[in-house]
């Protein structure tokens, strides 16, 4: 496999994954699907909320409640008990969904969309969607970030959605990126970019659609040797005009789950 040919230095093998939901449907669409990210011994590390292609104008009371559901869940994950008095449960991050439209939306406008995701639904962090690859726009994210983080007090868990390997700078200005977010036929070939191998593990996420069950295996032994600490693998596939492959569970949801246990909190 072309992911197993690498030069230079090695990124290494992450011992422990965790799911990074990348935005179910509604909560009135979706009940299951964040319903399951409560349960107990699912080693979640973040579930970005989208409500209307942002926060929305007014708060909505559906994803009120999914996003009190779900912080009360990880803070009790945090602290090594199940909410439900189950298994231990991996604690993990309420995100606000933020379009930066490949570097096009306006500062003050992702500002003030971050500052109601954080009045009405205290998110401890943001996704921030279609983000640009290119060193020239580099300054513009590296603005937007650092506002988000004071928005949070320094304790924002920030993630670049960008679905390939940017400028290797992106690195500096968020938590986590995603540098890949595509089919299972591009990423069983896929090749890591060397400069990933200078930063810690887990400092990257993959989603990946249409990878069958029988491959699941081979998709998270992927996943750890390219050095990504979340993931988002599904059965699903991408159609013209209909729904994100990702907005619903996996047909091996349980499966998922079980070979990548419940992680520890950071």
């Amino acid at each position: 496999m072309s992911h197993l040919t690498r030069t230079g230095t090695a990124t290494g093998t992450v011992r422990t994954l965790g799911v990074g939901a990348p935005g179910y449907a509604h909560p009135l669409l979706a009940p299951v699907e964040w319903a399951e990210l409560t349960r107990p011994g699912t080693p979640v590390h973040w579930a970005v909320l989208n409500v209307a292609d942002g926060p929305g104008s007014r708060p909505d009371p559906h994803c009120l409640e999914t996003a009190g559901r779900l912080r009360h869940a990880f803070e009790e994950a945090a602290r090594g008990a199940s909410p439900r008095g189950g298994g231990r449960t991996t604690g993990g991050r309420v995100l606000g969904h933020l379009d930066l439209a490949h570097g096009s939306r306006p500062f003050g406008e992702l500002v003030s969309q971050a500052q109601r995701y954080l009045d009405w639904y205290r998110v401890g962090g943001f996704y921030l969607d279609r983000c640009p690859t290119d060193r020239t726009d580099l300054p513009g994210v590296r603005r937007v970030t650092a506002a988000l983080s004071a928005l949070l007090g320094g304790d924002a868990h920030l993630v670049l959605g960008q679905g390939r390997h940017p400028y290797p700078g992106y690195a500096e200005t968020a938590d986590q990126l995603v540098t890949f977010s595509g089919s299972w036929v591009d990423y069983r070939w896929s090749q890591v970019a060397e400069w990933t191998a200078d930063y810690p593990e887990g400092t990257f996420a993959h989603f990946v659609h249409g990878v069958p069950r029988t491959h699941l295996d081979e998709a998270l032994r992927i996943a750890r040797w390219q050095g990504a600490g979340t993931i988002f693998f599904t059965d699903r596939t991408a159609a013209p005009g209909q729904n994100s492959p990702f907005h619903s569970l996996p047909g091996y949801w349980d499966e998922i789950v079980s070979r990548i246990g419940p992680g520890v909190s950071e």
